[in-house]
């Protein structure tokens, strides 16, 4: 091996020369922070196996509570009893969820693709069920399946969402994680590197860099990277750093060839090959690749805001907030009441907000603060320094009341706004309300965030709140604005549940 390559070796690799570290076995252990080699094998061992018990916990006590322990033959195929009906409806099941990929690292610790491919793949097992059941005239008993398909599909997401915590609290301490070498220009390497620092969640642990006219053991310009070799050495790079996983991040001083020789490089089942394209905050319904001719095109779809998006969001918000109105209609009574008997001033506070292509409404919340508070505003965010951050918010806000404080902290003075999403002036979920001056201050990138109608929650409510800078609200209100679907609001809805009910120290 190249002895110029300085990289971090493990314990066990001392003493080795270079092809017994190529010839290393792959099931190794060579680094304790990381975790086994084949990680990615032992957490879908883990994964199918509580599927498995999940899925014969569903399939046999439904059968058991629908049918009795006494189940009769299946009706239309005598030679066939329920209790093995329930076991190929079980492997079935199994097989549909392993051909879906939905144990595969590409989808697991992060988004919502796990579950969609979860719930596809149940779905289209149960259609296939049923055009059998059809053709060849055998009659299960419809109240058998109509309680284990949607029940199995619940238990099998419960049980996926407990393994991704314990997967995001592996992954806090850099275990389960892709070791990834990084490739490509400085700049690109710097970019890519703090996008995959910003959501550890996703698994991509950044050990080292290949860059061309750098000094090798020196680290790259703004990050903690460092740098393990150059464009001509990364094969002998990725054996020092025992990487899995390459990302190109930019194909500059890469040609074709070098990227096609390289994949032929990498072992299969162990290795992995990424092309990072310098694109951030896309969803990746947006991203369509179409290979044209030997070429992997990326196609990126433009934001549209179509008439029936808009059809849908409108209809989920009204159904849903009437709903909710509904259901905390004795909570809003509470509230107004503790409001109105411990505090001078109006239950209701009504305060100018700017909304849809920038129309100004009349936001509505319960009182948190003293009567005359916006007057006072000015010069206190003169006194911290803050009258030209976009984001108005003070710390330690002395104008707000004790019950206030309460209602601040678990997002109760935000309830009226039901009312606002009735009305068509708020939605449920988008970006979040600003005032006229924050607005002024507006670049026109975040201009963007006016295409959509502010929300009552949002991307910036579920990711930090309070703690969060100016760059990263404007950050995650774009992507919302820009990536909008009815999916993602129903997450941002349950992510919001979580927040109201354990706010930490993020909602002040």
């Amino acid at each position: 091996m190249n002895s110029s390559l300085s990289g971090p070796r493990s314990q066990s690799a001392e003493g080795m020369g270079p092809k017994q570290r190529a010839e290393r076995p792959a099931s190794a252990e060579f680094d304790a922070a990381a975790g086994p080699v084949n990680w990615r094998k032992v957490y879908a061992r883990r994964v199918f196996l509580t599927d498995l018990l999940a899925l014969i916990w569903v399939v046999y006590g439904t059968q058991i509570t629908w049918l009795g322990f006494d189940a009769a033959q299946l009706a239309g195929f005598d030679q066939l009893s329920y209790w093995a009906f329930s076991a190929i409806l079980i492997v079935a099941w199994m097989a549909a969820l392993t051909l879906a990929d939905t144990r595969t690292d590409r989808v697991i610790g992060t988004g919502n693709a796990e579950y969609v491919r979860v719930v596809d793949a149940s779905v289209r097992l149960f259609g296939v069920i049923a055009i059998v059941a059809f053709l060849f005239r055998i009659d299960p008993a419809r109240g058998f399946l109509l309680i284990s398909l949607p029940l199995g599909v619940a238990i099998i997401i419960v049980v996926r969402w407990l393994w991704r915590q314990w997967l995001v609290a592996k992954r806090a301490t850099g275990q389960y994680c892709a070791r990834v070498l990084l490739v490509g220009s400085a700049t690109s390497i710097t970019q890519i590197s703090r996008e995959l620092s910003r959501t550890p969640d996703a698994g991509y642990r950044v050990i080292g860099a290949c860059l061309s006219g750098a000094t090798i053991g020196s680290t790259v310009p703004g990050t903690n990277v460092r740098v393990m070799g150059n464009i001509e050495t990364i094969e002998q790079a990725l054996l020092e750093t025992h990487a899995d996983t390459v990302v190109i991040t930019s194909t500059g001083d890469l040609p074709p060839n070098k990227i096609k020789h390289l994949s032929w490089q990498l072992e299969a089942g162990r290795h992995h090959l990424v092309l990072a394209p310098s694109l951030t905050d896309i969803a990746g319904p947006r991203i369509h690749t179409r290979p044209v001719a030997g070429l992997p095109l990326i196609h990126v779809e433009t934001p549209r805001f179509t008439a029936g998006q808009r059809f849908v969001k409108r209809t989920f918000d009204i159904v849903a907030s009437l709903l909710l109105v509904l259901l905390l209609s004795p909570v809003l009574l509470v509230v107004a009441a503790l409001v109105k008997t411990t505090s001078r001033g109006p239950v209701l506070f009504r305060h100018e907000r700017v909304g849809t292509n920038g129309v100004p409404f009349r936001m509505l919340k319960f009182r948190s603060m003293r009567k005359g508070a916006a007057r006072e505003l000015p010069a206190l965010l003169a006194a911290q320094g803050r009258q030209s951050v976009p984001l108005f918010k003070l710390l330690d806000d002395p104008r707000i009341t004790p019950v206030g404080h309460f209602l601040r902290k678990y997002s109760l003075d935000e309830l009226p706004q039901l009312f606002n999403v009735l009305a068509g002036t708020m939605s449920l979920v988008g970006p979040r309300p600003q005032v006229a001056a924050e607005v002024a201050l507006y670049n026109d990138a975040a201009r963007r965030r006016l295409l959509a109608r502010p929300g009552i929650t949002g991307l910036w409510q579920v990711s930090g709140r309070s703690t969060l800078g100016w760059e990263d609200a404007v950050r995650l209100d774009l992507y919302y604005v820009e990536n909008w679907s009815l999916m993602s609001d129903i997450a941002i809805l349950a992510k919001t549940v979580k927040a109201v009910f354990a706010p930490g120290d993020t909602a002040h």
